[in-house]
């Protein structure tokens, strides 16, 4: 039995840890399965996944392959089967769409060639730039669910319910992203007959005729001005769109969910992958989270699973993986723990002509975040590289192959098409071997987190779709899109971090604020913000709220239309922005509470006329025109920086500490660049989780409310190491009060662990007795024991502490 409560995966009762290796069984040779699964078990993995490629397994029309009878590498339950052999739990990924690299994404020609009418137009009546199609198209379905068919009937019996290895199914595959990138969103003659009628139960009539100046049925007059909209409606057209999708994407995951029931699949998670993440950084990953969130939030059963494809987790990015697993957390249900299934590994060089050249750490501190934020799944994509076959069908598109890459595919991968391990290997295994040696533990821990949170707006990311035209459009997007992320994440963000500050989010467009449970609210804000959410704020700070925020003062709502709700109780009133230019530096200075600091140079700023009652924070120089102020808004409070003012960690402490939420963990580094947070379980046990992102080793200590932790002594963080600190954590009659090593493996009477200084201490407290070596020296004071090592961490890492047996 799988359950899915309480944030955790509970596998016939017991909370799992998931660490999957996606191996394509079908770009490898079936004398090449058992090294691979051999080399992902050295990982220290417990599961495999893969997708399922519809292209390959039906070539020809109702000649369905499944058992290897045409090729031995499309053995899909051979392969399910031999990793049940090995123990290893199995993640089955079956589409219809796999991207990958396949073509048409996975889906076979002769679906696409029997339906044309499923291959989308878009704007202007144009033919789509990206290679997807009509998820809700009859046919589509039709073909679909004949494909669904085919590959539950085989793997229902391998369902870990039904005593196999199974333990998740993945509907489709990044849902929306193909229609994003291309801007290319569905608009075929089926999807403008659904979008009307759900337009016209959304809205009662005379509101549509406000909306939209035309007559809405299935006229090819409509679906012209839907396709090519004019100015004057184009704003309203495009968020109704945006939530049509929203729907349209969820009905269409149920619609395989249902397929996947009928036909056996039952009771064990359904996952959704969410796609964004691009060039390395974090900041379009939540466009997956606006498009998808209704998809797994609409019933229980669901999972949703990030996209990581961020390369080194460095100074300049590790706030970007924080946020995003925040935002994900914050959209979910209750129960919903984090996943990742597409989690990038290896060395970068997806191109193989080595162009990337990620630093070890990179899947390693990428992991560490992750545990550390409550993922209870994580699948590295790709575990191992393989190859792609000719086709038996030919088509002359250039290599007759399966997939887009050549002969060889996943030349990044940790494991090469060739089953060798590059240099990303070890320090990988090392990470995915340390948070299973503790898995019980991190299967339950949360991330304990200080009173304030990063509030979530869906519909500022929902900005998948533009119709070219529209200046309109363009000018609503580009504010909303500069004032979302990049400097609130580069600046206010890091900053929070590097302060200490250990933070979830708030989804405040669809679910309540509460200012006994969420104290203060940091959050990014652009020109344009609805109605409702303004008035979610300005009741949240009547409450007693503590509001930071930082980009503009809404003065519109999301459609364009003027909405000044939040700046009136705020009693200040937005007068226009100012840009820099070529001939003018644009700089602002602090004054009030933050005086003292240095003037400094920005690109724009937003300023107001303010009341008496509200206190200046931020002037332009020259003009003395107010861009930040702190104000009383009822029983609450609000600072307002309206110009992307620097990282300035102690101006961003200062003021949320004013609003009122207070550090309670922070360090002395003399360099900033360490991300530090906690996790705890209802017994007390905790880990310190501190990863130093420099390429250079720091010293500090670690103080909680103040006080130093672990009897004040002080750190050594090796550059561009992660650690994972014990704190009064218990293991069969024995308790780590706390240890500058950290746990790598437990038995019966040994604990090995991985040395992090020049000389580690460890606290147990134990009725047990240490037994003496050579390696380390024991102390006892009163109840507890101090074993200190005797080896330097950068000459021999690995020690192991044995115990008498318990008699």
């Amino acid at each position: 039995m799988i359950e899915i409560k309480n944030k955790q995966i509970l596998i016939d009762g017991k909370p799992q840890l998931i660490m999957c290796g996606e191996i394509h069984y079908y770009r490898l040779d079936r004398s090449e399965w058992q090294d691979r699964i051999d080399k992902l078990k050295a990982s220290g993995c417990n599961a495999v996944a893969s997708y399922v490629p519809w292209l390959c397994h039906e070539e020809v029309e109702g000649q369905i392959d499944l058992e290897g009878k045409t090729r031995s590498e499309l053995d899909l339950v051979g392969f399910i089967d031999l990793c049940a052999e090995n123990n290893l739990y199995f993640f089955l990924r079956p589409g219809p769409f796999i991207m990958a690299e396949m073509k048409n994404e996975g889906i076979p020609h002769w679906v696409i060639e029997k339906h044309p009418e499923i291959v989308p137009i878009t704007w202007d009546g144009k033919a789509t730039l990206a290679k997807t199609l009509d998820y809700m198209a009859p046919n589509f379905l039709k073909e679909t669910k004949k494909w669904y068919e085919a590959v539950m009937r085989m793997t229902a019996p391998r369902l870990q319910t039904n005593g196999g290895n199974i333990i998740g199914v993945q509907l489709d595959n990044e849902v929306g992203m193909l229609s994003w990138v291309s801007n290319c969103p569905d608009l075929t003659e089926n999807v403008l007959t659904h979008f009307v009628t759900w337009l016209k139960e959304q809205y009662d009539e005379k509101t549509l005729v406000e909306r939209y100046p035309f007559k809405l049925d299935q006229s090819p007059a409509c679906q012209k001005s839907i396709r090519s909209p004019k100015e004057e409606y184009v704003s309203e057209l495009h968020f109704d769109l945006g939530y049509f999708m929203r729907h349209r994407f969820a009905e269409y995951i149920a619609t395989l969910r249902a397929y996947a029931e009928e036909f056996g699949v039952k009771e064990i998670p359904f996952i959704v992958n969410i796609h964004g993440t691009g060039g390395g950084r974090g900041f379009t990953f939540p466009i997956g989270i606006s498009q998808l969130y209704e998809s797994y939030t609409q019933a229980p059963g669901y999972l949703s699973g990030s996209d990581i494809y961020f390369g080194d987790l460095t100074m300049e990015t590790f706030q970007d993986l924080y946020l995003i697993n925040g935002f994900m957390d914050a959209v979910h249900n209750p129960d919903q723990p984090l996943t990742s299934v597409e989690f990038n590994c290896g060395d970068g060089n997806f191109g193989d002509n080595l162009s990337g050249r990620l630093d070890p750490s990179a899947a390693d501190f990428k992991t560490r975040m992750c545990m550390a934020q409550g993922n209870r799944l994580i699948n590295y994509y790709l575990m191992t590289g393989g190859r792609n076959y000719r086709m038996n069908q030919k088509r002359e598109d250039g290599n007759d192959r399966i997939a887009s890459t050549g002969e060889r595919h996943g030349f990044a991968a940790p494991i090469s098409p060739e089953g060798e391990l590059n240099y990303t290997f070890p320090r990988m295994a090392r990470s995915i071997q340390t948070m299973m040696a503790v898995s019980d533990k991190l299967a339950v821990m949360e991330e304990e987190k200080d009173d304030v949170a990063f509030g979530f707006i869906p519909d500022y990311y929902m900005t998948e779709a533009r119709y070219p035209e529209s200046e309109k459009m363009r000018e609503i997007y580009q504010n909303i899109e500069s004032n979302r992320s990049t400097a609130a994440w580069e600046n206010m963000g890091r900053a929070m971090l590097l302060a200490g500050y250990r933070f979830g989010s708030v989804d405040i467009q669809n679910k309540s604020i509460d200012a006994d449970k969420t104290p203060v609210l940091a959050l990014p804000s652009a020109r344009y913000m609805d109605q409702s959410i303004q008035e979610k704020l300005v009741n949240y700070l009547n409450d007693g709220g503590g509001l930071l925020l930082y980009g503009e003062v809404p003065t519109h709502d999301m459609e364009g239309h003027p909405c000044t709700v939040l700046s009136e109780a705020m009693d200040v009133q937005p007068t226009g922005i100012r840009l820099a230019g070529p001939t003018y530096d644009l700089s602002v200075f602090a004054e009030g509470w933050a005086k003292g600091r240095a003037e400094i140079r920005v690109h724009k700023a937003q300023v107001f006329e303010i009341e008496p009652k509200v206190e200046p924070l931020i002037r332009i120089y020259g003009t003395d025109e107010v861009c930040g102020f702190d104000t009383k808004v009822g029983k609450g409070r609000a600072v307002v920086m309206a110009t992307p003012y620097k990282c300035d960690i102690n101006l961003f402490q200062e003021t949320i500490e004013r609003l009122g939420a207070k550090v309670t963990l922070s360090n002395d580094s003399k360099y900033h660049g360490v991300f530090m947070t906690t996790t705890a379980n209802e017994l007390g046990e905790r880990f310190l989780h501190l990863l130093n992102l420099d390429g250079f080793d720091k010293e500090l200590s670690i103080y909680e409310n103040g006080e130093k932790l672990m009897d004040g002594r002080k750190l050594e963080l090796q550059s561009k190491d992660g650690v994972m600190l014990p704190l009064n954590v218990r293991f069969d009659g024995i308790e780590i009060i706390y240890g500058t090593a950290e746990v790598t493996n437990i038995e019966a009477d040994s604990i090995d662990f991985r040395l992090t200084q020049s000389e580690d201490l460890i606290v147990f407290k134990t009725s047990r007795e240490v037994v003496p070596s050579e390696n380390y020296d024991v102390e006892q004071k009163g109840e507890l024991t101090y074993l200190r090592s005797l080896k330097h961490a950068k000459v021999d890492d690995q020690l192991m502490v044995l115990f008498q047996p318990n008699l």
